[in-house]
């Protein structure tokens, strides 16, 4: 029986890449390069000449720019797509505004010998298509830095009982997780708890997502640095490449950023920063595991649980890929399945009661 092929589209002004990804994508027995466009007009009209399932995106191209491509692209016949980005400072906020407007995720092009750069990462491009094809469109939503679009963004202050309950919120997301922890990020008061957050992303593109969090969030939100210590108002978010976890020197909370092995392949882990938060914070701390494909992570939240954390999982229908929360809800993990749109309200809505709580202790 013959299986259906994902059926990709590839845009590209260069000759080279556009014939070396052709040369991966059809070495996929589940896949097959449609057609390949040189720039976002011809990609137009193959667009409708081919349907595709997915559509590889390059960034800087003639006549349209990819991101302007892509916007048009996703109000008038939304499709998955995955961007092919150079890793540069201007390549890396490229490819984060791209996410923004709804791509599904990006692969990096090699500085320096491109086709047998390229054709290494034969795995991990076949693997971002697939997981594309399969991804849930979700609508994309206008960001506006300082902007309360979202009904908690004008949440009221904690106040100060919590800055002596040590209290922590630690997340982990993969595919499709940077709009999601933006979305869970930007209601949080100025006085929210440290938050502590491992993404999949590879290095060189992290620095970019913190600065463009910073810019949009009440909180600061930085780069975790090794030995620095955990404060109210700032969220740390594990360096590319980097393992981060949460340890203890004193009384204080402290960052641990480390190049130890990779866990369930992936380095930054969210099961290292989850255990790490179980060990050290306990009941202290609040879980909370968003989309992405996978498992990473799922163990960990139920370390997290069963050490007294307050745990909650992102529901199916607002996850881009439901695979690490679906993996943590199905051993149990999850005290509480949430919307992404309401997960904010019921973090804040937990820190509010656990403030109460500790008032009359």
């Amino acid at each position: 029986m013959s299986v259906k092929k994902i059926k990709v589209l590839c845009v590209d002004d260069s000759a080279l890449i556009r014939s070396l990804m052709t040369e991966i994508i059809n070495s996929q027995p589940d896949m097959i390069v449609v057609a390949t466009a040189s720039d976002p007009l011809i990609a137009r009209d193959l667009v409708k000449q081919h349907n595709p399932d997915v559509m590889t995106l390059d960034v800087e191209m003639p006549r349209m720019d990819g991101l302007e491509f892509l916007e048009k692209l996703m109000r008038l016949r939304p499709m998955p797509v995955v961007m092919v980005s150079s890793l540069t400072e201007r390549g890396s906020e490229a490819a984060l505004r791209a996410l923004e407007l709804g791509a599904i995720d990006f692969v990096t092009k090699p500085r320096l010998g491109i086709r047998d750069g390229l054709l290494s990462y034969t795995d991990l491009i076949a693997g971002k298509i697939r997981i594309a094809a399969a991804a849930k469109l979700l609508p994309a939503k206008r960001v506006v830095p300082g902007s309360s679009h979202l009904v908690e963004a004008d949440a009221p202050l904690l106040r100060s009982p919590l800055l002596s309950t040590e209290k922590l919120i630690i997340i982990g997301a993969s595919t499709g997780g940077t709009e999601a922890i933006r979305e869970v990020l930007q209601p949080l008061p100025p006085d929210s708890p440290g938050i502590l957050i491992a993404q999949h992303m590879p290095a060189g593109f992290t620095h970019s997502f913190a600065q463009r969090l910073n810019g949009l969030c009440r909180i600061a939100v930085s780069e975790a640095v090794h030995g620095e210590r955990i404060l109210p108002g700032h969220a740390y978010i594990a360096p590319g490449g980097f393992h981060l976890s949460l340890t203890r020197s004193g009384a204080n909370y402290v960052a641990q950023v480390d190049l130890e092995p990779p866990v369930n392949r992936h380095r930054p882990s969210v099961d290292v920063l989850f255990d790490s938060a179980a060990k050290h914070a306990g009941k202290n701390a609040i879980g909370v595991i968003l989309t992405g494909m996978g498992r990473d992570g799922a163990e960990g939240l139920l370390r997290m649980r069963q050490a007294g954390a307050y745990t909650l999982a992102q529901d199916e229908a607002s996850c881009v890929v439901f695979g690490m929360p679906r993996e943590a809800i199905a051993i149990g993990g999850a005290n509480e399945v949430v919307p992404l749109q309401e997960m904010s309200q019921r973090v804040l809505a937990h820190l509010r009661s656990f403030g109460q709580l500790a008032n009359r202790v």
